[in-house]
């Protein structure tokens, strides 16, 4: 029982330190694809260790599962992950694990069927505010001009993705300010960033109490604002992404002393006006490279007690 406890203690630490040592670095504003590789990594960790604790947890309490698990080991290897003798514990940690597991996978399939019916409704809604015209296809363009006296742009993803924009956004934005805004919701569509925001979201949503959940939602929803905010820049400039996104906002109060729902749009656009250092290279390979082995720690562990049998 020690390596399945070993490994729990290994994710507590992990979902405790890393929110932790990402809050104070200065870097994920930086480089905000960099960031959310990292706490995607961190995130991974967290459940890895969870995963293998819950298998090697039900290997001890139940010979068939140890049958399966360890089916082409030599018996050293059997032995060395088998307590002696089993106790109590094996079984709860394993049932209370994989409970979880089955928990977050529940959580994720709501929030992607919630989302689906969410996108259902406004294909719907679009098509009742901008019809098709005779002989053209449903969905058969990137760009949807709604009449609207609120300046308004949005990726709607899906199978055929679509950039909805309105009549008093096109009036507001001049000049390259419409491409910068294709631009930022392409970023979104090409990274899959809703992917990322419906996992986190379910985690968050299916475990509350657990704070690095919490804040990986939160940071998932800042930071691929910034990554799609960058992927704009670099293409049309970052004077005039950031022009688009005071346009599109101005009439939303952000901009005043309330705090609003879009409180981060100011951060984003003095970020755009005042461009960051960006990390070297060197260093950023660096900090991808360290994210990606943070995963495989858990699986070394596990891999301990089986290498000590055969060496």
């Amino acid at each position: 029982m020690m390596v399945p406890a070993a490994l729990l203690l290994l994710g507590a630490l992990a979902a405790v330190v890393a929110p932790r040592l990402l809050a104070r670095a200065d870097w994920p504003d930086r480089e905000p694809v960099v960031a959310l590789w990292v706490w995607q990594c961190a995130v991974a960790a967290v459940l890895v260790c969870c995963a293998l604790s819950m298998t090697l947890s039900a290997a001890a309490a139940w010979q068939a599962v140890r049958g399966h698990v360890f089916a082409t080991a030599p018996h050293g290897v059997v032995d060395a992950y088998a307590p002696r003798p089993a106790g109590p514990w094996a079984a709860v940690t394993a049932v209370v694990l994989a409970g979880a597991g089955l928990w977050s996978g529940a959580m994720l399939v709501r929030e992607v069927v919630r989302a689906r019916a969410r996108r259902r409704r406004t294909r719907a809604e679009l098509l009742v505010r901008a019809p098709l015209l005779p002989g053209e296809e449903p969905a058969g363009g990137q760009l949807v001009v709604l009449e609207g006296e609120r300046a308004e742009a949005w990726w709607l993803p899906g199978a055929a993705p679509q950039l909805v924009v309105t009549t008093a956004a096109l009036r507001r934005l001049k000049g390259r300010q419409l491409d910068a805004v294709l631009a930022h919701e392409q970023g979104h569509a090409q990274a899959r960033h809703d992917w990322l925001l419906h996992c986190s979201a379910a985690l968050a949503g299916g475990f509350p109490q657990v704070p690095v959940f919490a804040a990986f939602r939160d940071e998932m929803h800042r930071l691929v604002e910034l990554a799609a905010d960058d992927m704009a820049s670099r293409r049309h400039g970052r004077l005039t992404t950031a022009l688009a996104l005071v346009e599109l906002n101005e009439d939303r109060g952000v901009f005043g002393p309330s705090p609003t729902a879009q409180a981060h749009v100011p951060q984003r656009v003095h970020r755009l006006l005042t461009p960051p250092d960006r990390l070297p290279a060197i260093r950023r390979l660096g900090l991808t490279a360290t994210a990606a082995l943070v995963p495989v720690v858990p699986v070394l562990i596990a891999f301990v007690p089986g290498l000590r049998a055969l060496g």
